[in-house]
């Protein structure tokens, strides 16, 4: 029986990083996946707009 406790807990966490691998793929794309994307381009060319009003202002 010691062979059986030993193995529970490998088995549990792979099945729990597989749990978790198939949830990540499956939120991957979808309907929003537009909307995140212009969220994130947004974001980015907010810092862009704001690096550069940085480095012309210091100047």
């Amino acid at each position: 029986m010691d062979y059986v406790s030993a193995l529970v807990p490998p088995v549990v966490m792979a099945v729990a990083f597989t749990a978790l691998v198939v949830t990540i793929v499956k939120s991957q794309g979808g309907a929003n996946k537009a909307k995140e994307d212009a969220i994130v381009d947004a974001a980015l060319a907010r810092a862009e707009a704001a690096g550069r009003e940085s480095q012309g202002s210091g100047a």
